[in-house]
């Protein structure tokens, strides 16, 4: 069997770094994916936000750290990380609505603009990566598939 999910989105807050009892670092984030489409009923603009939580290990955690902030866009490859249950965490808000958040194990992470999520280049940065003493590979924006 396998799993693999691809996700797209902007960082919901600013990455928390830790280091296990090992010395392993990880890294967790938040990151929102939007959905927009017309509803066709009304023909009113309907946004459906999905967040997940992220966990990254190792180097790429040191420099997911280090190079990625609130609001910033990134590309998270990994798996699904379900709770005891199964599935998502489910919680209800404070307006009552039901709630979901998924929980990534990231194999891969690529920092999707500039710094200043100005656009321009993005850099990718997984474990495999054995090139140039282990610093991240530049990718130019016509090499991402979408």
């Amino acid at each position: 069997m396998y799993q693999k999910i691809v996700i797209v989105g902007r960082l919901g807050r600013d990455p928390e770094m830790r280091y296990m009892p090992d010395g392993t670092a990880v890294t967790s984030f938040s990151v929102a994916t939007d959905r927009r489409w017309t509803d066709r009923a009304t023909g009113q603009p309907v946004q459906e936000t999905t967040w997940f939580r992220v966990n990254v290990w190792g180097r790429q955690a040191e420099a997911s750290n280090q190079y990625l902030s609130k609001g910033r866009m990134v590309l998270v490859e990994g798996r699904l990380q379900p709770d005891a249950n199964g599935g998502p965490r489910i919680w209800t808000g404070q307006d009552g609505a039901p709630h979901a958040s998924f929980e990534l194990r990231a194999d891969a992470v690529q920092f999707l603009g500039g710094r200043e999520d100005s656009g321009g280049s993005s850099s990718s940065y997984d474990d495999s990566y054995q090139g140039d003493g282990g610093k991240p590979a530049a990718q130019e924006e016509d090499d991402i598939p979408f």
